[in-house]
Parts: C-alpha cells; structure tokens; sequence
C-alpha cells in the first residue's frame, strides 16, 4: 500500500470522538438530521417507489426508511440512499451529495454488527466519510474540473466516503481499511447523461455509491484486497484515469485532522441543485429592495459560468428531476410562488400560464471572465424602468450564511410529516438532536417506519 493511501487510511481507523472540535460534532448532527428528513420525503418520489418495486425483494434485517420494509444490508443502502437524493432536497458540498451516501451505508452497516453503534460512533462514521469522500473529489481536480469532465462526483467520489464510513462502523484494520478504499476505486463510476433529459439516473447514484462502499467495507473485513496503488500516477489509476492532468494528489492528505471537509457542506433551503441558490436569493433580495411584485417585472438576466449555464440552464421542466436542475425555473418558482421549496416543484405548480410567462422573460448570458467557482450576477428590470443587480457569494445554507436551528426543525418536520405522523416526526427529531448521547442508533430504526 502506497504511503498516502496508508496515510488516509490510518487516518480513517485512528480518529477518534474525542479528536472532533466540538462545532464539528454539532454541525455533523445537523446534516445527519437534515438527511433522514430528505430521506422519508424522498422514499415515497417516484423513483424511489420504483426502485423498492424493481429491487427490494431481499429479505433482511436492515430498514428501508419511510417504509415498513426491511432488506439486506446492501439493498437498504440502495434503497434509502436514492430516497435522500431524489427531492434534491439533500446536503451539498461534500463528494458533493454526501449525506445521502454516507448515512444509509452507515446505517445498513449498523445491523451487520454484533454489538450497538453508539451516537458518538456514529457521529465520526459519518464525518469519516464526508472527509474521505470529499478528498477524492478535491484530488480529481475539485468539483468544476471533475464534473465538467461528464462524471458525476456524488457517485465516483462519494463511494470512497461510504467505505471510509462503513468501514468504521465495521471496525476494519488501517489495511483493511486501504483495500476497501481500493475497492471502492473499482466500484466507482456515475455520468452526467441524465442532464440532457431530465432522466432518473441521477437520483440513482447516491444509493450504488452508498452501496458500493458498504459492499467493498465488507469484502475487505473478509480479507479481499484492494489495489495499493490506486492513486498512484500508473496506468489504471483512479486519478490517471478519472482526473488526467487536473489531479491533485496531495490533496488526499493535506492537513489531515485539521481541515475538515465536513465544515464546508452545505444543507440545503430549496429544493433544488445547488447551483441554482445564490440565484434564488440574490432574486427576493432584488424584489425586495425594489418593492416589486411579479407582475412588475419586465425581464430578470443572469450571467453565469459556462459550467453553471451547461448544468443548470436547461428550461426542459416536464420532470420533476429535469425542473429541479432548472435555473430558469427556479427563479420562476422563486418570482410566481414566492418560494422554491419542495411544493413549487409539483406538476400542478410548473405548469401554469403565470410560470410560461415568468420563464419568458429570464435570460441567461454566458460571462466568460466568471471563474468557474463563481456565482452568477442577477440583474432585474421593472416595468417601470428601474434597474438593479446582485451577486449573492455565500447563499442560504452555506456555512457562512448558515440555516438556524429553528429553520432547519421545519424543514425536517416538513419532509418528515409527509411520510410519518407528527407525534412521531417530532419525536424522531429531538432523538437526533441528542444523537451524541444515544447508547445504541438502531433504536432510530422504530422512529423511521409509518
């Protein structure tokens, strides 16, 4: 085993509750609240109804969530990791959609132990894999460089978390550890094709990733071995072959135990791609500050990157999945209903006179001196000849303009309520705000059935 993958894998072995800052512990608690919430509202999408239809015939002890189904480890992880990512509801930032990775590997994995998992364990579990899955990403050359390229980093990158994760709960060795982490290699992969029709196919990446690093923390354990030289610059290398010239392998481990990947995520204020949200609120700021209804404004221009243009300036909303990578849109929803939240993304809400015209007057303009990184500019027009643009840099969610405790118990009651009754959504939620006290997570199991 090479020496930076040894590094990272001691690393993921060797970390402990205690070595977690304290606002790190409070942060990793409110992205695990915030995934199980995406994850029930998710579990009765479309896609996740299909995906239990198509696969959830194998019968096991771990439980699909919003459900009162179980199944095998790994189809559990399947299951409930595409119901976190199906409303585009979940947490951003990481490989980037870690959440809805990380935790339904972590808690398929749960029910493979002989012994409890408690909060705290499972707590560093999860940063774990936020911190591997993340690093991938940052070595492949950084989210606009990786995914640019066409691969979709939630699947390529967030496998590696899910093992990290799993592995842990699973109490794998620091070598153990390493060929999981070589496997996960080989279980990597996820495109953008989806992009281009608004298909399913996207939602389906964060549960075979969750999946997949489930499966290479188990393999491992039973002593199958991962190549040792996976990031290394040799033919059929992860980076060679997946990043090319925009590899940074050092970023595997730099500063290890002293930058947090977890610090950077972001929990989500709309349901739609993260892309789209400096967008969002940089729109009601300008109606706000220039007093305008809808029905005042003549045209609203965005300029953005090339990148943001080519992944979230499609107009194609016949879909839910299509709508939700929809910057036009989402500014549409945000200028028509007030709000892009889950309920401006029904049919019966995009499909409205009101949102054609709305649409109608949104335009996008390629900037070519906007870093790729950047946020778009909005500028708004009212009818009565005024003028006004903003940028917002750090958007609603971000950790620098982060959602306040209250803002996110109402998002996780809002998405949870649509699955189980209140008394019990309620009751789910101040269990995991004490989650770092909990003796043993698989009681959550009987707070996340209907």
């Amino acid at each position: 085993m090479t020496d930076r993958l040894q590094r990272l894998a001691q690393f993921c072995v060797d970390t402990r509750f205690e070595d977690l800052p304290p606002a790190l512990v409070a942060q990793a608690t409110r992205h695990i609240l915030d995934t199980f919430g995406a994850a029930l509202a998710g579990a009765h999408s479309e896609v996740a109804i299909a995906a239990r239809q198509a696969l959830g015939d194998e019968v096991g002890h771990s439980r699909v969530w919003g459900t009162d189904l179980s199944a095998s480890a790994t189809q559990a992880a399947l299951l409930n990791g595409i119901a976190a990512h199906a409303l585009e509801l979940d947490d951003t930032g990481g490989c980037d959609h870690s959440g809805a990775v990380v935790l339904p590997a972590v808690m398929a994995a749960v029910s493979l132990r002989d012994t409890a998992l408690s909060g705290r364990e499972l707590i560093t579990a999860v940063v774990m894999g936020y911190e591997v899955g993340r690093r991938v990403l940052e070595a492949c050359g950084g989210y606009s460089a990786h995914n640019g390229a066409g691969w979709h980093s939630t699947a390529t990158c967030g496998v590696f978390g899910a093992a990290a994760a799993c592995g842990r709960v699973l109490d794998l060795d620091a070598w153990q550890m390493g060929s999981a982490l070589g496997l996960a290699g080989s279980f990597s992969g996820g495109l953008w094709a989806f992009i281009h029709d608004g298909s399913h196919s996207k939602k389906l990446h964060s549960g075979r990733a969750a999946e997949g690093g489930l499966l290479a923390a188990r393999l491992a354990r039973q002593g199958v071995t991962g190549p040792g030289q996976l990031f290394e610059e040799v033919w059929g290398g992860f980076l060679k072959t997946l990043a090319g010239s925009d590899a940074i392998p050092q970023a595997l481990d730099e500063n290890l135990g002293l930058v947090w990947k977890l610090a950077r995520c972001s929990i989500k204020p709309y349901a739609s791609c993260r892309g789209t949200h400096s967008a969002i609120d940089a729109l009601g700021l300008l109606l706000e500050q220039l007093q305008v209804t809808a029905d005042q404004v003549e045209d609203i221009q965005v300029s953005l990157c090339a990148f943001l243009d080519g992944m979230c300036g499609s107009r194609d909303i016949d879909s839910l999945a299509a709508a939700q990578m929809s910057l036009p849109y989402a500014l549409a929803a945000r200028l028509v209903h007030g709000h892009a939240g889950l309920d401006a993304y029904d049919r019966q809400c995009r499909e409205t006179p009101r949102i054609a015209s709305a649409m109608a007057r949104i335009r996008l303009e390629v900037d070519p001196q906007l870093s790729e990184d950047g946020e778009p500019v909005v500028t708004l027009r009212t009818r009565d000849g005024r003028l006004a643009s903003l940028c917002v840099e750090v958007p609603l969610g971000a950790p620098g303009n982060p959602l306040g405790d209250q803002a996110l118990q109402e998002k996780f009651l809002s998405l949870a309520t649509r699955v189980l009754p209140a008394e019990r959504a309620g009751e789910l939620l101040q269990q995991l705000w004490r989650l770092a006290d909990m003796e043993s997570v698989a009681v959550l199991d009987r707070w996340l059935q209907p």
